[in-house]
């Protein structure tokens, strides 16, 4: 199959979903059929997003939600608001679930939604005007036994809980479980928010285990300091890690002997600011620079494709832990592999969102809460043991650990395919 059937589908993003996949299935015996199948979305749905705005004119936003597979179950991902938000995006992310949610065991497919627009240009009323017309768009495909969304780059708790409301409206009664990452107030969990990082957090553990390395020798450099970038930092800063340097869109801050991480969270909870602002914390460093610093572990937690073949010769980190989505190139990895950087892929290292989502969906439909304590315990255990296997197969067949989990997130949802066969 041509996987540029739509033009919005030429996407470097998705170019690099489908690469990464072919260079997995190379190793697998998969029917070709199949192989046809899983390189291109179940269904795709693009929708007009008319918005009535504060100054009274009425603006269209463009809209998507895309279903990469329903082989496991209902399909589970985040939506997310940037101004470049497009189809290609939303279909190579909804692609990444898909093997996510099979290498954590959980019970669904792929899936991924998001809207173009910039969310700090609106005001709290546009927000809510734009989250409650495009759920009422692509309401025909949610539901929490179909399709269950949650927060990503752009949309928080807030927006949940206006999806859950909006949807709740169209059914006439409240659906709790049609989306996560919401209120606790209505339905959410202990633990949602931080959940990303923290498994993150547990993951780079992990590996700082296997490999002999003590929390109080390790240095570590994270870029993105969002809910990702800045719970794994604060985590891991009390777990004993020094933090070298940190960043936001415009810049960060880079200090020898470790940031003073509670501090400039406190500082970030009082006052507005950029990082690389605040120069009492640190030295202002670019973006750029602060990939190649000298450190044990480097963890991108931004936006997409940072490690590229222009840096990958560069970094001086043993170990790159992937917390963001897709942020190394196919030819950026093939230099990494050379140089003997052991990476964490995406698919797993960021896997305790939608881990700790699936607590949520399992507590809303349970009605029965679960104390946090359970929740950080259960997440640890679904993703150590996940990164263990997949090493464990690495090691064994002498593949990098993309491969790995790719392979092991592909052949669960071939198997899905093969015990439910064909319809009609």
């Amino acid at each position: 199959m041509n996987t540029d059937f739509a033009p919005e589908f030429n996407h470097p993003t998705f170019r690099l979903a489908v690469a990464q996949f072919d260079q997995a299935a190379h190793h697998m015996n998969l029917d070709s059929g199949l192989l046809d199948r899983l390189k291109a979305p179940q269904r795709s749905l693009c929708v007009s997003i008319p918005v009535r705005m504060d100054n009274g004119k009425v603006q269209v936003f463009r809209g998507y939600r895309v279903h990469h597979d329903v082989a496991r179950g209902p399909t589970k991902g985040g939506i997310r608001y940037h101004p470049d938000v497009s189809l290609g995006e939303v279909a190579a992310l909804a692609m990444w679930m898909t093997w996510k949610t099979a290498l954590a065991g959980l019970p669904f497919g792929g899936a991924k939604g998001g809207v173009a627009v910039n969310p700090s240009m609106l005001s709290p009323a546009e927000l809510e005007g734009v989250t409650r017309r495009y759920i009422a768009e692509i309401f025909p495909l949610l539901g929490p036994d179909k399709d269950i969304p949650a927060p990503d780059i752009g949309t928080n708790q807030q927006v949940m809980g206006w999806i859950m409301d909006t949807f709740s409206q169209q059914v006439g009664f409240t659906v709790r479980g049609v989306v996560t990452g919401k209120p606790l107030s209505i339905g959410g969990t202990l633990g949602r928010e931080e959940a990303t990082g923290r498994g993150v957090v547990d993951v780079t553990l992990e590996v700082l285990r296997h490999f002999g390395l003590s929390t109080s020798d390790t240095t570590v450099v994270i870029q993105g300091f969002g809910n990702v970038g800045s719970h794994t930092a604060r985590i891991l800063h009390q777990e004993g890690v020094k933090i070298l340097a940190i960043s936001d869109q415009l810049g960060g801050l880079y200090n020898q002997k470790g940031l003073d991480i509670p501090g400039i969270l406190s500082h970030l909870e009082t006052e507005k600011a950029s990082i690389p602002s605040l120069k009492q914390f640190g030295e202002p460093i670019f973006n750029e620079d602060l990939l190649l610093l000298p450190c044990h572990v480097l963890i991108p937690a931004a936006v997409s494709e940072q490690i590229t073949v222009n840096n990958a010769w560069r970094l001086q980190c043993q170990y790159l832990i992937e917390a963001a989505n897709g942020p190394t190139t196919l030819e950026a990895d093939a230099i990494l592999q050379e140089r003997g950087i052991f990476v964490v892929p995406d698919i797993l290292a960021n896997a305790g969102g939608v881990i700790v989502s699936y607590f949520e969906w399992v507590q809303d439909a349970q009605r029965f809460s679960w104390q946090e304590s359970d929740i950080h315990s259960r997440l640890r255990n679904i993703i150590t043991a996940a990164f263990h296997r997949i090493l464990y197969h690495a090691e064994e067949k002498k593949l990098t650990m993309r491969t790995a989990a790719l392979i092991a997130g592909i052949e669960e949802v071939a198997q899905a395919h093969q015990c439910r066969g064909l319809y009609p």
